[in-house]
């Protein structure tokens, strides 16, 4: 008896589930928006690419996995991320002096010019992915996603 009542719950269920209202369905949806812009605006780099870049520009030398924690990359990606930019000259990487098996990545004068160039298109990209809200609702999600994050 116990189990055709499960089962019956979940069918219940199951008939309501509707993929588009899902919150994860909703931001996979708004964030694969976001990435068109800033492919569309930012060709020259992945949006992981210029994360890495932003935050070295703020924050000067930061060992990698330090980097990766700011940027909300794991160590895989964030070494993908920095390998790739250092093949570009954009950041350079040494080992840190008092801890060998730590790597220190360093915006270089290219990644800096770079960044200092795209900053302001990156304004644009959120202009353009927040377009259809007002400025109150652009404030409230910004908020609401925060508390998420």
């Amino acid at each position: 008896m116990a189990e055709a009542a499960v089962k019956q719950a979940g069918e219940s269920a199951a008939q309501g589930y509707r993929l588009e209202d899902q919150v994860g369905f909703i931001l996979r949806k708004a964030s694969q928006r976001h990435l068109s812009i800033f492919a569309e605006l930012v060709p020259d780099l992945t949006s992981m690419q210029f994360a890495a870049l932003a935050k070295l520009f703020e924050l000067g030398p930061v060992s990698q996995n330090g980097l990766g924690r700011e940027t909300a990359m794991d160590a895989a990606t964030i070494k993908g991320v920095v390998d790739r930019l250092s093949q570009r000259g954009l950041v350079t990487t040494r080992q840190n002096q008092t801890d060998r098996r730590r790597m220190v990545v360093e915006l270089s004068p290219a990644g800096a010019t770079l960044f200092a160039r795209l900053a302001e298109t990156a304004f644009h990209v959120s202009d353009r992915t927040l377009a259809p809200l007002s400025a109150a609702e652009r404030r409230s999600l910004l908020r609401l996603l925060a508390k998420l994050a």
